[in-house]
């Protein structure tokens, strides 16, 4: 009998383990009560039998199949969400193109800067709750943060979330692949220059933005990463998303990063600014964010905190390089958040870089149609493919954003194996 009973309640806990009573951050009442997901058996849109919708998944395909084999990249994953719904994703080239292990479905990246949007996201969800004041100054969370004239005083957490501290970009992100402390680089940053009053102007930051940690981790009451994790990610059933540079290391799957043919050391450096840079996941658990980013799963991500943290705050300049410089405008900053103008229509998300990885997420909120992309190289090509998917969507005719006829000729290099894990002298 004893047997029985014992059997019966590790079914009954089994039956259960899917359910979580998520806590108020630093409170006692039930912030959220939701599923989170076991993943079971996946039916994913990874085969043309399954691939359905306006955008042209066959033509995209052999595209995304050609930009791969340039010597300039490693591997690829990407995946596309037409009108809410997971319709396409695929896995290209390699993980490491010293043992040729293939990228998969579950291969995990780096989101880079994209991590700034569940930064700002929960910022808004702990403002909607009440937890938190965007108004209030960043100097009365007793941050490490210190800024010219004491600007701290006056900025608000909105400002820093909007990177709206004055500071010249990316202001001693040098200093921190160097490997000193982003906590004595915040509390250097008062002997930084300008470029504009504090709250007054849009200058890209990471560790100034890294404020937001210590800050949240404050209204959680739990470190930052966790806080994440368990108010958006584990409800989300994004089981492979998380935050830090053994987390990705220790996976059975994940991608080297590369340097042309080489595959490069790991570098640390921007893991220790968590929430400018510090998410990884595979491609699916991205496009399952960039899904709840639209609007597609309120148990979680309430519309209210949606526009808390998209609305646009300030102006920034044009988004990217070159032709695609050219073809944006009317771009700006929400909570961690980029907006702008292509082909008339607005899109929202963010792209990130750090060394041997790229990641981007753009999509249109009107249509609930976009593009998660991640790539274990150095080349920027790559950022326009979800411009070629939402062109396929609006049925552009004139659209060659993956034409790699403009191009010059492919010169491949001999595979230079280099150290799989290095962390910066610090």
């Amino acid at each position: 009998m004893p047997r029985v009973l014992l059997g019966l309640g590790a079914v009954v806990a089994l039956g259960f383990t899917g359910w979580f009573g998520l806590q108020a951050f630093g409170g006692g009442h039930p912030l959220v009560s939701v599923a989170i997901p076991i993943r079971a058996a996946e039916n994913l849109p990874d085969t043309p039998a399954e691939w359905r919708g306006r955008i042209d998944y066959a033509g995209f395909d052999r595209e995304l199949a050609a930009l791969a084999q340039r010597p300039e990249m490693a591997g690829l994953a990407v995946a596309v969400v037409e009108d809410g719904e997971l319709r396409f994703v695929r896995a290209y080239g390699v993980a490491d193109r010293s043992t040729g292990a293939p990228v998969t479905l579950h291969t995990l990246f780096r989101w880079a800067s994209v991590s700034k949007t569940a930064t700002g996201t929960l910022a808004a969800a702990l403002a909607a709750n009440g937890t938190v004041d965007l108004d209030r100054p960043v100097a009365a969370w007793h941050t490490s943060l210190r800024l010219p004239g004491g600007a701290e005083q006056r900025i608000s957490l909105a400002d820093l979330l909007a990177q709206r501290t004055g500071l010249t970009k990316n202001a001693y992100d040098e200093k921190l692949e160097e490997g000193q402390d982003p906590v004595l680089l915040r509390q250097g940053l008062a002997a930084a220059p300008l470029q504009c009053e504090p709250g007054t102007c849009h200058t890209y930051q990471n560790i100034a933005f890294d404020t937001a940690s210590e800050i949240l981790a404050q209204a959680a009451d739990k470190p930052f990463a966790d806080a994440v994790e368990d108010r958006f990610f584990l409800p989300l059933g994004m089981v492979s998303a998380g935050y830090g540079m053994k987390r990705l290391t220790g996976a059975k799957d994940w991608a080297r990063p590369h340097n042309g043919a080489q595959v490069s050391p790991v570098k640390e450096a921007y893991w220790r600014v968590p929430a400018a840079a510090g998410v990884e996941s595979d491609i699916v658990d991205f496009a399952t964010w960039m899904r709840a980013m639209m609007g597609t799963r309120p148990d979680v991500l309430p519309e209210a905190v949606l526009q808390i943290a998209h609305r646009p705050r300030v102006g920034t300049a044009h988004l990217y390089g070159g032709a695609l410089r050219q073809a944006n405008k009317d771009a700006a900053y929400g909570l961690g958040w980029r907006s702008f103008i292509y082909g008339g229509h607005r899109l929202e998300g963010h792209s990130g870089a750090v060394a041997g990885y790229r990641a981007t997420m753009i999509f249109e909120p009107a249509t609930r149609t976009g593009v998660v992309a991640l790539w274990n190289s150095n080349w920027g090509f790559p950022f326009r493919i979800p411009f070629a998917a939402i062109d396929s969507y609006h049925k552009r005719p004139d659209a060659r954003w993956l034409d790699l006829s403009e191009l010059p000729p492919a010169k491949r290099e001999p595979v230079r194996a280099g150290p799989i894990v290095a962390v910066p002298k610090g």
